[in-house]
Protein backbone atom coordinates (compact mmCIF):
# COMPACT_ATOMS: atom_id res chain seq x y z
CA UNK A 1 0.00 0.00 0.00
CA UNK A 2 3.13 2.56 0.72
CA UNK A 3 4.49 2.12 -2.73
CA UNK A 4 0.59 3.04 -4.53
CA UNK A 5 0.84 5.98 -1.97
CA UNK A 6 3.72 7.29 -2.76
CA UNK A 7 3.36 6.85 -6.62
CA UNK A 8 -0.17 8.84 -5.99
CA UNK A 9 2.15 11.37 -4.34
CA UNK A 10 4.55 12.11 -7.04
CA UNK A 11 1.75 11.99 -9.62
CA UNK A 12 -0.14 15.15 -7.62
CA UNK A 13 3.70 16.36 -6.87
CA UNK A 14 4.30 16.42 -10.66
CA UNK A 15 1.12 18.04 -11.66
CA UNK A 16 1.63 21.33 -9.31
CA UNK A 17 5.53 21.61 -10.26
CA UNK A 18 6.17 20.43 -13.23
CA UNK A 19 6.57 23.02 -15.96
CA UNK A 20 5.38 20.96 -18.56
CA UNK A 21 1.85 20.20 -17.82
CA UNK A 22 -0.91 22.12 -19.65
CA UNK A 23 -4.59 22.17 -18.72
CA UNK A 24 -7.19 21.68 -21.15
CA UNK A 25 -10.73 23.40 -21.69
CA UNK A 26 -13.62 21.57 -21.21
CA UNK A 27 -15.54 20.14 -24.38
CA UNK A 28 -18.86 19.86 -25.27
CA UNK A 29 -20.50 16.94 -27.55
CA UNK A 30 -23.39 18.89 -28.57
CA UNK A 31 -20.89 22.11 -29.29
CA UNK A 32 -24.25 23.84 -31.68
CA UNK A 33 -26.39 23.40 -28.36
CA UNK A 34 -23.59 25.66 -26.83
CA UNK A 35 -22.67 27.99 -29.13
CA UNK A 36 -21.46 30.97 -28.36
CA UNK A 37 -18.56 29.01 -25.90
CA UNK A 38 -17.85 27.43 -29.68
CA UNK A 39 -17.13 30.57 -31.43
CA UNK A 40 -18.08 34.34 -30.61
CA UNK A 41 -19.88 35.16 -33.74
CA UNK A 42 -22.48 32.90 -33.19
CA UNK A 43 -23.66 35.65 -30.74
CA UNK A 44 -27.29 37.38 -32.57
CA UNK A 45 -27.21 34.57 -35.19
CA UNK A 46 -30.64 33.73 -34.57
CA UNK A 47 -31.80 37.44 -34.12
CA UNK A 48 -34.35 36.37 -31.44
CA UNK A 49 -33.42 35.76 -27.91
CA UNK A 50 -32.00 32.77 -27.48
CA UNK A 51 -31.00 30.36 -23.81
CA UNK A 52 -28.33 27.97 -23.93
CA UNK A 53 -28.40 25.28 -20.61
CA UNK A 54 -25.75 22.68 -20.62
CA UNK A 55 -24.64 19.82 -18.16
CA UNK A 56 -21.66 17.02 -18.81
CA UNK A 57 -20.87 14.53 -17.34
CA UNK A 58 -17.80 13.21 -18.31
CA UNK A 59 -16.22 9.57 -17.45
CA UNK A 60 -18.92 9.09 -15.16
CA UNK A 61 -17.69 5.42 -14.03
CA UNK A 62 -14.15 7.13 -12.32
CA UNK A 63 -14.43 8.70 -8.73
CA UNK A 64 -14.12 11.97 -9.23
CA UNK A 65 -14.60 12.48 -12.68
CA UNK A 66 -15.71 16.02 -14.94
CA UNK A 67 -18.95 17.81 -14.44
CA UNK A 68 -19.63 21.09 -16.27
CA UNK A 69 -22.13 23.36 -16.68
CA UNK A 70 -22.70 26.07 -19.00
CA UNK A 71 -25.16 29.07 -19.29
CA UNK A 72 -25.53 31.62 -22.39
CA UNK A 73 -28.07 34.57 -23.77
CA UNK A 74 -27.50 35.89 -26.82
CA UNK A 75 -29.54 38.16 -29.17
CA UNK A 76 -29.51 40.62 -32.55
CA UNK A 77 -29.71 44.43 -32.04
CA UNK A 78 -30.38 46.19 -35.18
CA UNK A 79 -29.01 49.61 -34.38
CA UNK A 80 -25.25 48.47 -33.70
CA UNK A 81 -26.05 46.06 -36.35
CA UNK A 82 -24.94 42.88 -34.34
CA UNK A 83 -25.68 40.84 -31.84
CA UNK A 84 -24.61 40.46 -27.80
CA UNK A 85 -24.10 37.59 -25.96
CA UNK A 86 -23.24 36.47 -22.36
CA UNK A 87 -21.82 33.04 -21.47
CA UNK A 88 -20.68 31.47 -18.56
CA UNK A 89 -19.31 28.06 -16.92
CA UNK A 90 -18.31 25.96 -14.35
CA UNK A 91 -15.96 22.90 -14.42
CA UNK A 92 -15.37 20.51 -11.21
CA UNK A 93 -12.36 17.87 -11.62
CA UNK A 94 -11.65 15.39 -8.94
CA UNK A 95 -14.24 15.93 -6.72
CA UNK A 96 -14.30 19.46 -7.00
CA UNK A 97 -10.48 19.60 -5.87
CA UNK A 98 -9.95 22.12 -8.94
CA UNK A 99 -13.24 24.29 -10.10
CA UNK A 100 -13.02 26.85 -12.74
CA UNK A 101 -15.03 29.74 -13.42
CA UNK A 102 -15.36 31.76 -16.72
CA UNK A 103 -17.85 34.55 -17.43
CA UNK A 104 -17.38 36.18 -20.75
CA UNK A 105 -19.48 38.99 -22.69
CA UNK A 106 -19.17 39.44 -26.48
CA UNK A 107 -20.06 41.21 -29.82
CA UNK A 108 -20.78 39.90 -33.48
CA UNK A 109 -21.10 41.87 -36.31
CA UNK A 110 -22.85 40.96 -39.43
CA UNK A 111 -21.95 41.69 -43.28
CA UNK A 112 -23.83 40.83 -45.97
CA UNK A 113 -21.08 39.44 -48.88
CA UNK A 114 -23.54 38.58 -51.34
CA UNK A 115 -27.13 37.69 -51.70
CA UNK A 116 -26.48 34.45 -50.93
CA UNK A 117 -23.63 34.36 -48.58
CA UNK A 118 -22.84 36.54 -45.12
CA UNK A 119 -20.23 36.88 -42.07
CA UNK A 120 -20.49 37.13 -38.83
CA UNK A 121 -16.99 38.39 -36.84
CA UNK A 122 -17.13 38.07 -33.04
CA UNK A 123 -15.38 38.91 -30.19
CA UNK A 124 -14.96 38.67 -26.52
CA UNK A 125 -13.76 39.54 -22.96
CA UNK A 126 -13.96 37.76 -20.02
CA UNK A 127 -12.97 36.61 -17.05
CA UNK A 128 -11.76 33.58 -15.12
CA UNK A 129 -11.39 32.04 -11.89
CA UNK A 130 -10.11 29.50 -10.76
CA UNK A 131 -9.82 27.55 -6.87
CA UNK A 132 -8.05 24.75 -5.60
CA UNK A 133 -9.58 22.83 -2.80
CA UNK A 134 -6.10 21.59 -0.51
CA UNK A 135 -8.20 19.55 1.70
CA UNK A 136 -8.71 17.12 -0.63
CA UNK A 137 -4.85 16.85 -1.34
CA UNK A 138 -2.63 14.01 0.72
CA UNK A 139 1.05 14.60 1.21
CA UNK A 140 3.90 12.58 3.03
CA UNK A 141 3.84 14.06 6.21
CA UNK A 142 0.24 12.99 6.67
CA UNK A 143 0.91 8.84 6.62
CA UNK A 144 1.74 6.60 9.34
CA UNK A 145 3.50 3.63 8.82
CA UNK A 146 1.10 1.63 10.53
CA UNK A 147 -2.10 3.48 10.10
CA UNK A 148 -2.05 5.33 6.91
CA UNK A 149 -3.29 8.82 7.01
CA UNK A 150 -3.91 10.07 10.14
CA UNK A 151 -2.00 13.48 10.74
CA UNK A 152 -2.50 16.77 9.82
CA UNK A 153 -0.15 18.14 6.42
CA UNK A 154 2.26 21.35 7.47
CA UNK A 155 2.57 22.11 3.76
CA UNK A 156 1.37 25.90 2.75
CA UNK A 157 -0.22 27.03 0.46
CA UNK A 158 0.28 30.66 -0.37
CA UNK A 159 -2.30 31.21 -3.40
CA UNK A 160 -5.11 28.97 -4.22
CA UNK A 161 -6.99 31.14 -6.42
CA UNK A 162 -6.55 32.39 -9.48
CA UNK A 163 -8.25 35.36 -11.75
CA UNK A 164 -7.39 36.21 -15.00
CA UNK A 165 -8.56 38.12 -18.00
CA UNK A 166 -9.28 35.97 -20.95
CA UNK A 167 -9.61 37.34 -24.48
CA UNK A 168 -11.01 35.56 -27.55
CA UNK A 169 -12.73 36.06 -31.36
CA UNK A 170 -14.11 34.54 -34.09
CA UNK A 171 -15.76 34.48 -37.42
CA UNK A 172 -18.19 32.56 -39.47
CA UNK A 173 -19.44 32.80 -42.85
CA UNK A 174 -22.86 31.05 -43.90
CA UNK A 175 -25.04 30.78 -46.82
CA UNK A 176 -29.07 29.23 -46.60
CA UNK A 177 -27.18 25.47 -47.14
CA UNK A 178 -23.88 26.02 -46.03
CA UNK A 179 -21.71 27.02 -43.10
CA UNK A 180 -18.90 27.21 -41.44
CA UNK A 181 -16.03 29.34 -39.22
CA UNK A 182 -13.04 29.69 -36.92
CA UNK A 183 -12.54 30.51 -33.37
CA UNK A 184 -9.63 31.36 -31.52
CA UNK A 185 -10.14 31.33 -27.71
CA UNK A 186 -7.30 32.83 -24.88
CA UNK A 187 -5.29 34.59 -26.96
CA UNK A 188 -3.59 36.24 -23.91
CA UNK A 189 -2.38 33.06 -22.55
CA UNK A 190 -3.13 33.97 -18.65
CA UNK A 191 -1.39 32.49 -16.17
CA UNK A 192 -3.51 30.23 -14.39
CA UNK A 193 -0.35 27.96 -12.25
CA UNK A 194 -0.74 27.94 -8.69
CA UNK A 195 2.85 27.65 -8.01
CA UNK A 196 5.28 29.47 -10.67
CA UNK A 197 3.96 30.46 -14.22
CA UNK A 198 1.84 27.98 -16.28
CA UNK A 199 0.10 29.79 -19.74
CA UNK A 200 -3.67 28.08 -20.60
CA UNK A 201 -3.08 26.97 -23.73
CA UNK A 202 -3.96 28.97 -27.11
CA UNK A 203 -6.99 27.35 -28.58
CA UNK A 204 -7.61 27.12 -32.45
CA UNK A 205 -11.23 25.66 -33.32
CA UNK A 206 -12.56 25.10 -36.90
CA UNK A 207 -15.78 24.14 -38.12
CA UNK A 208 -17.61 23.37 -40.94
CA UNK A 209 -21.06 21.60 -42.16
CA UNK A 210 -24.28 21.80 -44.64
CA UNK A 211 -27.96 21.87 -43.95
CA UNK A 212 -29.48 19.62 -46.61
CA UNK A 213 -33.34 19.43 -46.71
CA UNK A 214 -34.96 16.26 -48.14
CA UNK A 215 -37.26 16.66 -50.37
CA UNK A 216 -40.23 14.92 -50.27
CA UNK A 217 -44.37 14.60 -51.93
CA UNK A 218 -45.39 13.57 -48.65
CA UNK A 219 -47.31 15.97 -46.03
CA UNK A 220 -45.72 17.38 -42.93
CA UNK A 221 -41.61 16.41 -44.61
CA UNK A 222 -40.72 19.27 -46.02
CA UNK A 223 -38.92 20.07 -42.33
CA UNK A 224 -36.97 16.76 -42.79
CA UNK A 225 -32.55 17.46 -43.29
CA UNK A 226 -29.74 15.80 -42.95
CA UNK A 227 -26.39 17.98 -41.93
CA UNK A 228 -22.98 16.40 -42.06
CA UNK A 229 -20.30 18.21 -39.32
CA UNK A 230 -16.68 18.49 -39.00
CA UNK A 231 -15.11 19.98 -35.87
CA UNK A 232 -11.49 20.46 -35.31
CA UNK A 233 -10.26 21.66 -32.32
CA UNK A 234 -6.13 22.40 -31.54
CA UNK A 235 -5.02 22.94 -28.02
CA UNK A 236 -0.88 22.93 -27.14
CA UNK A 237 -0.22 19.46 -28.92
CA UNK A 238 -3.84 18.36 -28.45
CA UNK A 239 -5.80 17.96 -30.94
CA UNK A 240 -9.28 15.99 -31.61
CA UNK A 241 -11.40 15.49 -34.76
CA UNK A 242 -15.19 15.10 -34.88
CA UNK A 243 -17.05 13.62 -37.56
CA UNK A 244 -20.89 13.11 -37.66
CA UNK A 245 -24.04 13.58 -39.48
CA UNK A 246 -27.45 14.82 -37.97
CA UNK A 247 -30.63 13.60 -39.97
CA UNK A 248 -34.08 15.66 -38.55
CA UNK A 249 -37.77 15.15 -39.38
CA UNK A 250 -40.35 17.16 -37.54
CA UNK A 251 -39.57 17.94 -33.79
CA UNK A 252 -37.02 14.93 -33.79
CA UNK A 253 -33.88 15.09 -34.12
CA UNK A 254 -30.52 12.31 -33.94
CA UNK A 255 -27.22 12.08 -34.94
CA UNK A 256 -23.96 9.67 -34.80
CA UNK A 257 -20.80 10.98 -34.23
CA UNK A 258 -16.63 9.67 -34.17
CA UNK A 259 -14.41 11.38 -31.74
CA UNK A 260 -10.72 10.97 -33.34
CA UNK A 261 -9.33 7.76 -31.03
CA UNK A 262 -11.89 8.61 -27.96
CA UNK A 263 -15.38 7.32 -28.92
CA UNK A 264 -18.36 7.36 -30.33
CA UNK A 265 -21.15 9.46 -29.66
CA UNK A 266 -24.80 8.67 -29.90
CA UNK A 267 -27.33 11.58 -29.71
CA UNK A 268 -31.49 12.94 -29.17
CA UNK A 269 -33.24 15.59 -29.49
CA UNK A 270 -36.54 17.13 -29.43
CA UNK A 271 -37.72 20.65 -30.59
CA UNK A 272 -41.17 22.19 -30.33
CA UNK A 273 -42.33 25.41 -30.05
CA UNK A 274 -39.49 27.49 -28.17
CA UNK A 275 -38.20 24.40 -25.88
CA UNK A 276 -35.05 22.17 -27.40
CA UNK A 277 -33.77 19.06 -25.43
CA UNK A 278 -30.91 17.00 -26.15
CA UNK A 279 -29.03 14.13 -24.85
CA UNK A 280 -26.16 12.61 -25.61
CA UNK A 281 -23.91 9.36 -24.87
CA UNK A 282 -20.36 9.13 -25.11
CA UNK A 283 -19.22 5.60 -25.80
CA UNK A 284 -14.91 5.88 -24.77
CA UNK A 285 -12.97 3.42 -27.51
CA UNK A 286 -9.77 4.27 -26.18
CA UNK A 287 -7.76 2.41 -23.38
CA UNK A 288 -10.12 3.30 -20.83
CA UNK A 289 -13.10 1.65 -22.22
CA UNK A 290 -13.70 -0.54 -19.37
CA UNK A 291 -13.01 1.93 -16.68
CA UNK A 292 -14.82 5.18 -18.08
CA UNK A 293 -18.36 4.39 -18.24
CA UNK A 294 -18.90 6.48 -20.89
CA UNK A 295 -19.90 10.21 -20.83
CA UNK A 296 -23.13 12.02 -20.56
CA UNK A 297 -24.46 15.84 -21.75
CA UNK A 298 -27.67 17.45 -21.66
CA UNK A 299 -28.59 20.30 -22.98
CA UNK A 300 -31.60 22.53 -23.09
CA UNK A 301 -32.57 25.37 -24.94
CA UNK A 302 -35.05 28.57 -24.76
CA UNK A 303 -35.39 30.24 -28.34
CA UNK A 304 -38.38 32.92 -28.75
CA UNK A 305 -39.90 34.90 -30.59
CA UNK A 306 -39.35 38.49 -31.42
CA UNK A 307 -40.57 41.38 -34.42
CA UNK A 308 -39.53 40.62 -37.80
CA UNK A 309 -37.23 42.98 -39.07
CA UNK A 310 -38.04 45.38 -41.83
CA UNK A 311 -35.74 43.97 -44.30
CA UNK A 312 -34.28 40.44 -44.79
CA UNK A 313 -32.01 38.82 -42.09
CA UNK A 314 -30.24 35.58 -42.64
CA UNK A 315 -29.97 33.52 -39.65
CA UNK A 316 -27.51 30.67 -39.50
CA UNK A 317 -29.05 27.33 -40.55
CA UNK A 318 -27.18 24.96 -38.15
CA UNK A 319 -28.23 22.10 -35.98
CA UNK A 320 -29.27 22.98 -32.34
CA UNK A 321 -27.32 20.10 -31.34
Amino acid sequence: MRKIYLTILVFIAGLFWSNKVYSQDPQFTQFYANPLYLNPAFAGSIRCPRVALNTRIQWSGISGNYRTYAASYDMHIDPIQGGIGIRMYRDEAGQATITSHNVAVMYSYMLKLSRKVSMRFGAEVGFMQRSLDTRNLTFGDMIDDRYGFIYATQEVFDNDNKFMFDMGAGVIAYSDMFYGGVSFHHITQPNEGFLGNSKLPFKFTAHFGAMIPINSKKKYSSDAFISPNVLFQLQQSFYQVNVGLYAGKGPFVGGIWYRSNDSFIALVGIQKGIFRIGYSYDITISRLTNATAGSHEVSLGLQFGCRQPRKKFRTVKCPSF
